[in-house]
């Protein structure tokens, strides 16, 4: 630089200085400050921080052919979760903010039996030692509606991200959320990336039976309906990009030791229908009675289409068959439930709570999914179509659940969930045999006001 230039430089910033200091100084200024000072406080009103703290053992031991073509798949990992979620700054228009991040560590999880969905795989199919993730979201509010727009965790009946595993699913895109109506919650959203339970990134794609969302994304909106009272209900629509529309209806009562619980929805392919032709409709109804500790629910679920009720986003599957392992959602498929569920607090252990569950299906037939479609694909190494489920598909899956949580002391929150599952089928339901255990201890901590 030349003398000239770094005169001219010295000259600049004497100028910038001096004219922040009358801005310091004028009579504007402390209102200026002020202002600052009240969105800090109200970005930190309301605001909340937490850690969660999760050490999470899976073991599934295939009883026939799994699709790795492994017999046995076990890891144990822990993970660790942050949530901020900020106030919003005061005005009539509020802006705040949300952030997550992830850390996820190997304890156990060698080459022979990697996969199990806690933890990412290398090149050469090992469980990575660790993986971490973050992200957060932008959200403006205004009277009682907000909308959020970045990376977040999603819950509605047609696009709802999962929690299932170490790590949580996330999704990226806009989300809208008023609650300008008494006793009703209006949500619509439009996503196009996603973080799967074991990665690191939020480009992925969500996959479902037949569709997946590489083709664009989805789009959603719906409203909850008196969910503080006796009746209440839902009622959603959303659109995978050129493949389907998917509709969806709910109708709940809740009475003294009594509540009852149905579910519907209709989906049909669109644009070009990249999954293939869709016609689908999907229904179940459950009801529970209490009595002291105990609890009993019957449930009944029924597919009618030629291709399985589908869905993105892992637990975006509201209807009554959907459990631990299986979703009962072949098509054609008829299912039964039976539960048990038992607070042990009546009989002196408080926290302790345990159910049991046994569904059966059958009637599968899918062999008229059309042919070409995301249900039944060419199979160049058959040299025909190969549908993914067959005719005359039944299954069956017992799911056994013990979880305690500690009611006090330092160790208060802290839980403990040991489940085991079951799950059997024939060739024609081309489900896998497997008898599968969950051990996840689970402990969050709040931190106070920020």
């Amino acid at each position: 630089m030349v003398a000239s230039d770094a005169l001219t430089a010295v000259q600049k910033q004497r100028t910038v200085t001096g004219c922040l200091l009358v801005l310091m100084c004028a009579p504007g200024a402390p209102a200026l400050a002020a202002d600052a000072e009240q969105a800090v406080q109200g970005l930190r009103d309301g605001a909340s921080l937490e850690l969660l703290s999760r050490n999470f053992f899976l073991s599934n031991d295939f009883r026939s052919p799994s699709p790795s073509g492994k017999h046995y798949t076990q890891e144990w990992a822990q993970g660790f979760i942050t949530h901020l979620e900020s106030g919003f700054t005061p005005g009539t228009l509020g802006v705040g903010f949300d952030a997550h991040g992830f850390l996820g560590l190997k304890l156990d999880g060698g080459k022979g039996h990697s996969g199990t969905g806690l933890l990412p795989l290398d090149q050469d199919g090992r469980s990575q030692s660790n993986y971490s993730s973050a992200g957060g979201a932008l959200k403006l509010r205004t009277s009682r509606t907000t909308l959020a727009f970045g990376e977040m965790m999603v819950q509605t009946p047609v696009f709802d991200t999962a929690d299932k595993r170490l790590q949580p699913e996330y999704a990226t895109g806009l989300l809208l959320d008023s609650r300008e109506i008494e006793d009703v919650q209006v949500l619509a959203g439009h996503f196009t990336a996603f973080k799967n339970q074991n990665g690191s990134t939020g480009k992925g794609d969500f996959d479902g039976y037949g569709v997946s969302t590489r083709t664009g994304g989805i789009d959603f909106i719906g409203a909850n309906l008196f969910e503080n009272r006796p009746v209440g209900g839902a009622l959603y629509a959303s659109q995978l990009s050129d493949t389907w529309h998917q509709y969806y209806a709910n109708l709940h009562l809740q009475q003294s030791g009594v509540s009852l619980d149905s579910n519907a929805y209709h989906t049909r392919d669109y644009g070009s229908a990249v999954a293939g032709a869709i016609d689908n409709t999907a229904y179940s109804l459950a009801g529970k009675y209490t009595a002291g500790a105990h609890g009993l629910t019957l449930a009944y679920q029924k597919i009618n289409g030629d291709t399985p009720f589908d869905f993105v986003g892992g637990d975006s599957i509201y209807l009554a068959n959907s459990i631990k392992y299986a979703d009962f959602n072949g098509p054609h498929e008829r299912s039964w439930q039976a539960r048990y569920d038992l607070d042990l607090a009546a009989f002196g252990v408080p926290g302790l709570k345990f159910m049991t569950r046994y569904v059966t299906g059958r009637g599968i037939n899918g062999t008229h999914a059309p042919q070409g479609g995301g249900y039944n694909p060419f199979d160049p190494s058959v040299g025909e179509y190969v549908p993914q489920q067959g005719d005359g598909g039944r299954h069956w899956e017992r799911d056994i659940d013990l979880r305690y949580v500690v009611q006090s002391g330092p160790a208060r929150n802290l839980s403990v969930q040991v489940s085991q599952v079951t799950h059997r089928a024939n060739a024609a339901q081309g489900g896998s045999d497997i008898d599968r255990l969950y051990i996840v201890v689970e402990y969050p901590i709040t931190f106070g006001k920020l």
